[in-house]
């Protein structure tokens, strides 16, 4: 009898946190709070046991009720459940970092995170803006804290125990170097946009030299253009091993050593995402030989605010 493929089911453990990440993450960035309260119960039971989630989306309140009713139902428990949760630019300040965290368990309906990251490395005027504007439109920034200052106060949300471990977000590789190396607890997870036409291997190489997980969003590259799952490579490899483009690009992910993230609303896609199969080893180097498009997709490394760049056509 052949041996199941349990790909799928992989977890990373933490070097600098409690436990293990489920390398296979639904993300919760969903607009509408009801459908974000069916797709976390959908993914749920497909089998996602990673979800992430930020005060950003302001749903956080949508997760906590669709986990509650999992919960509640007794098909799974929270222990078996990994939730990562962001802090958000207007709250960077030390003394805005402890009540951001508390409203998001709050919100959550959880009496810890797994995981806690910075969203991004800009600080944004502290308030209750989250995109706070100045009469120009320009994004109004804090220069009065460091990413350093804001790290030491993630810092003792773990010391305090409803934080089993913490992390970045939107970082790029010299802005995580500086945080190794003024941290008392090293980051555990750093997540960034990656997929094959963005792979971060330096990026990756550095992580694993410190022991910290890579976490990709955007892992199919939010279906913009060029669209990853119609690349002529990973179309081809699909065919041949019976998979669609999404799970290969997906087993890619999970098989270079990183977690992920996919977001969907569809039950079907969601259960697609979560059903992915080890690819040969051939299979593997024909994806990072053979992808040669380079694209980022989202600009949020560059100014602190999300946003996805429409392409109109495959750059030649």
């Amino acid at each position: 009898m052949a041996t199941p493929d349990t790909l799928r089911y992989t977890t990373i453990p933490l070097a600098h946190g409690t436990g293990a990440m489920p390398a296979l993450g639904f993300g919760t960035l969903i607009p509408d709070p009801v459908a974000t309260r069916q797709a976390t119960k959908d993914a749920l039971e497909a089998g996602f046991r990673h979800l992430d989630c930020s005060e950003r989306y302001r749903n956080e309140s949508a997760v906590g009720e669709a986990m509650q009713e999992v919960f509640e139902a007794g098909k799974i428990r929270r222990e078996d459940v990994f939730v990562t949760t962001k802090l958000w630019n207007n709250n960077h300040r030390r003394e805005r970092v402890l009540p951001a965290f508390e409203a998001s368990l709050r919100r959550l309906q959880l009496d810890y995170v797994d995981c806690y990251l910075i969203h991004t490395p800009f600080a944004f005027q502290p308030g209750d803006e989250q995109d706070p504007r100045d009469e120009h439109g320009q994004v109004v920034y804090d220069p009065g804290v460091t990413l350093a200052e804001t790290w030491r106060a993630l810092e003792r949300l773990v010391d305090d125990g409803r934080c089993r471990s913490i992390g970045l977000s939107d970082v790029g590789l010299e802005q995580l170097k500086e945080i190794v190396a003024i941290a008392r607890i090293k980051p555990a997870v750093v997540q960034v946009e990656s997929h094959p036409y963005l792979p971060e291997w330096e990026l990756l190489d550095f992580c694993r030299q410190q022991g910290i997980v890579v976490l990709a969003f955007a892992a199919l590259g939010h279906a913009m253009e060029p669209k990853v799952t119609e690349d002529p490579v990973i179309a081809a490899i699909a065919r041949r091993v019976d998979q669609t483009p999404a799970q290969v690009a997906l087993a890619w992910a999970v098989q270079r050593g990183t977690a992920l993230l996919t977001t969907s609303t569809s039950p079907r896609h969601i259960q697609e995402n979560f059903e992915i199969s080890t690819l040969p080893d051939d299979a593997m180097q024909e994806i990072r030989d053979g992808v040669t498009t380079r694209v980022r997709f989202n600009a949020v490394v560059e100014t602190g605010v999300p946003g996805f760049i429409p392409r109109s056509k495959r750059p030649e």
